[in-house]
């Protein structure tokens, strides 16, 4: 095996609404350890983009060129052997107003670039579908991949509460908390109905829940069977945990609904601390204050809207 052959690299673009500017950019920074204002980025960490509720598309490049005679001189060389192929030029790029490429152009590209693959088109059920797109000056062809808005079938749960995080939120807070969840263990020790327990589990996370309540708990694990995840929620204070984990994921229990006082809030983040070597809170309230008496430093924070509701999300160690 050669060691020194180049790393793959991947294309992701994206989509977002102005409320979710800030919430998204913390998630590009978590998982690529960079923010891109061309939403797209190009980097060798290979993600399924399904699991961002931002990410529209990844394309792991095969070939990249100075223009398309490049990058259809380079698809000559590909070997589709029997199979069938589709490609679709990416409508997302950085090319300024005047430069945009028109429905029609993408179409022609796209064409241009299928005649030299020698294999049938398959426009509705292709062995395999590759993707085009423009980058910097550079365009890059490769395996392509759509997003699942997987996050849209959890809307509808046998037990909501108005307050919870949106699914969309809870997906992008869990890829902050843990953006290689391979090994990584995690703990959501105010859970309440497990918005955020069902986004982890659909991901893979391996992630328990405990609530204080005893009957979101129920909630909780009946909205985990509904979409036929498992994992694991108890019933019990935070203070009564002894086992350590890598992240702890604190929904911070809001005054309005829970009469949790100052005091409870800071015991929670002094427990959290106890039990978690990473520490993601979301509140409503400016909690730095108590972030510090906890003995807790920020790493990173941004704003996640839902409605009326504005929350400040941060990173702690």
């Amino acid at each position: 095996m050669n060691n020194n052959s180049p790393k793959p690299e991947f294309i992701y673009t994206y989509a977002y609404s102005k409320d979710e500017h800030s919430l998204c950019y913390m998630e590009m920074r978590s998982i690529f350890g960079v923010e891109s204002e061309c939403n797209i980025i190009k980097s060798s960490t290979k993600i399924d983009p399904s699991r961002s509720p931002f990410i529209k598309e990844r394309i792991e490049v095969i070939y990249e060129g100075d223009g398309i005679a490049d990058i259809i001189d380079q698809v000559r060389q590909l070997d589709l052997k029997n199979s069938t192929f589709k490609i679709i030029l990416s409508k997302i790029n950085d090319l300024k107003n005047s430069k945009k490429i028109g429905h029609e152009e993408r179409r022609k590209i796209a064409r241009d670039i299928g005649l030299v693959v020698e294999a049938d088109a398959n426009f509705q059920n292709p062995d395999y579908t590759f993707g085009v797109i423009t980058l910097g000056g550079r365009w890059y062809f490769g395996k392509y991949k759509k997003s699942e808005a997987i996050w849209l079938r959890h809307l509808n749960k046998p037990r909501e509460y108005s307050t919870a995080l949106s699914t969309r939120v809870a997906r992008s807070i869990v890829n902050i908390a843990v953006p290689n969840p391979e090994g990584v263990k995690v703990i959501d020790p105010c859970c309440g109905i497990g918005t955020v327990l069902v986004e982890a589990r659909s991901m893979g996370v391996n992630i328990v829940g405990r609530d204080i309540n005893p009957s979101v708990v129920y909630g909780a694990i009946e909205n985990i069977a509904y979409f036929d995840l498992d994992g694991e929620v108890t019933t019990g204070p935070i203070s009564e945990i002894t086992d350590s984990y890598d992240v702890a994921i604190i929904d911070m229990p809001y005054n309005l609904f829970t009469h949790s006082t100052p005091e409870d809030q800071l015991s929670i983040l002094k427990d959290a601390r106890r039990i978690a070597k990473k520490v993601v809170v979301i509140s409503i309230d400016t909690i730095d204050h108590m972030i510090k008496e906890a003995e807790l430093m920020i790493l990173d924070r941004c704003v996640a809207k839902k409605g009326m509701f504005i929350r400040e999300v941060l990173v702690c160690e």
